[in-house]
């Protein structure tokens, strides 16, 4: 009996050891999953992270944008996979013919280190709608139709707008006249129903297409290819988590056209959130939650970590701002010859566009997120802070310079004893200023996936849901006027400390 209770404490203790082992070996395995910034992205995006997650920690960097800043990110190693459909990866990526087959795309993508899984069961193409109504009127059924009413108000999305498969291809092949401006895709179904707009370029498995009954023209020349969903992935993700890679591709085939068109609906129309669908779909029913109000979108479970992502984002881009910018304007000041080169090229740096410069950054630094973000943000931050201290240290009177020089104190001493704190209400000024301005331009970080309230205004612009947009925006407005009394009690303080 005593070995039977011994062979079986054993027995327990090799079963917890092998249950820690296999804990270990699981939590060892990551993978970081990209989207892009439309609803079915995200959805696709956070079912493959549901399905992973059992077997590896399992990262979303959701919303990174269009088709070049994620595949830029998945190169760079940034994100392990990400959902994408074949027709672009042809077209846009690989520049192969529209028809090229599964196995010339995976040839293609090889010597990248990418791969690509089978089909996930369903094809969302694109296409061009407009009001039924107006399509019934003119008698418009294909794309050919559009020729002969160039009076049309063509607004496109972005991405289409310079797409080889898109605009110009369509254009080129149909002979279309018009000149389409362009629009936010999550933005384009208000303004048809608004009829600030007659047509744009729609995904054949949006919701609002048969919500807003709109009349779809048949592409009848055969101009786009088949967008069938796939997921693109690193060849080594296979190797690095065999357990969550096992998981994921069973995905293969089951989310048909009619499921995708539902779960697309349960986000846009029901305002539902992204997480609660994919959970769903992998639990294999179907949700009925009511949409959620807009208290509960501002002060949702998301608020505490978004917060925090913001904050940080701005301090360190503004720390690092004036750790570079202070010694920039002191150089610029007390060297006649570089003060206008040094305050240009601060000046220059404030006209890149800011998602071209993130864009830019990520193959630089190999990385999405935080880091790219933080760059780029202090490179924006730079520009009143150089200002200011250069324009800080040119008003300290001459007088008492040459008083500073009568007694002797070194050209350091002059700087930091005279020269400096004189010149610190305007320095603190322009910190203010790149402070509070930073509080806006990080919610661009969001879409690189660095977080912060910018996550909420890119997901309202995809659903084009005001709610959403105003529970992002409100909180980095009041962020943004925290600072600005921050810094305010900050000078307040410092100008007592002088009249004393």
């Amino acid at each position: 009996m005593a070995r039977w209770r011994g062979g079986r404490l054993v027995a327990g203790a090799l079963l917890a050891a092998a249950g820690v082992a296999a804990a270990a070996a699981a939590s060892a395995e990551s993978v970081v999953v990209g989207s892009k910034r439309f609803t079915e992205s995200y959805i696709l995006a956070e079912i493959v992270a549901r399905v992973a997650a059992p077997h590896a920690q399992v990262t979303h960097r959701q919303g990174l944008g269009n088709t070049a800043i994620v595949f830029a990110a998945l190169k760079a190693g940034a994100i392990d996979l990400y959902p994408d459909y074949t027709g672009t990866l042809a077209a846009e990526v690989l520049k192969l013919a529209p028809a090229a087959s599964l196995a010339d795309l995976r040839a293609g993508l090889a010597p990248l280190g990418l791969g690509l899984s089978a089909p996930l069961g369903f094809h969302n193409g694109y296409a061009l709608a407009l009001r039924r109504d107006e399509a019934q009127r003119r008698r418009l059924a294909r794309l050919s139709d559009l020729k002969a009413a160039p009076d049309l108000k063509l607004a496109l999305s972005h991405e289409f707008l310079g797409r080889a498969d898109g605009w110009p291809g369509l254009a080129a092949r149909y002979g279309l006249p018009h000149r389409p401006a362009g629009i936010d895709h999550g933005l384009a179904y208000d303004a048809l129903a608004r009829r600030s707009i007659d047509v744009t370029d729609i995904y054949t498995t949006d919701a609002k297409i048969a919500r807003q009954g709109l009349a779809v023209l048949q592409d009848d020349l055969g101009h786009f290819p088949r967008y069938d969903a796939v997921l693109v992935h690193r060849l080594d993700l296979a190797e690095r988590a065999p357990r969550a890679w096992r998981a994921i591709e069973a995905l293969a085939g089951r989310i048909d056209e009619p499921t995708m068109i539902g779960m697309n609906a349960a986000a846009e129309l029901d305002g539902r959130p992204f997480a609660a669908i994919a959970a769903e779909f992998v639990a294999g029913r179907a949700g009925g939650a009511t949409r959620a109000g807009f208290a509960d979108k501002l002060f949702g479970p998301d608020f505490a970590r978004l917060l925090g992502q913001h904050v940080l984002l701005v301090a360190v881009a503004v720390a690092v701002a004036g750790l570079v910018g202070v010694p920039l304007g002191v150089l610029a000041a007390g060297t006649p010859a570089l003060t206008q080169p040094v305050l240009a090229a601060a000046g220059i740096l404030q006209t890149i566009p800011s998602l071209a410069l993130l864009a830019m950054l990520i193959p630089l630094l190999g990385d999405i997120g935080t880091g790219p973000a933080l760059v780029a943000l202090s490179l924006y931050a730079l520009l009143p802070i150089v200002q200011n201290t250069c324009t800080g240290l040119g008003e300290v009177p001459g007088g008492l310079k040459q008083a500073a020089l009568s007694l002797g104190l070194t050209p350091r001493q002059r700087l930091t004893l005279v020269e400096l704190p004189l010149a610190l209400p305007v320095i603190l000024a322009g910190a203010r200023t790149a402070a509070v301005t930073t509080v806006g331009t990080a919610t661009i970080a969001a879409f690189i996936g660095a977080g912060g309230f910018g996550e909420r205004i890119a997901t309202g612009l995809a659903l084009n849901d005001h709610a959403t947009l105003l529970a992002g925006a409100l909180p980095a407005a009041a962020l943004a006027l925290a600072t600005q009394a921050a810094f305010a009690s900050i000078e307040r303080a410092q100008r007592r400390r002088r009249t004393r």
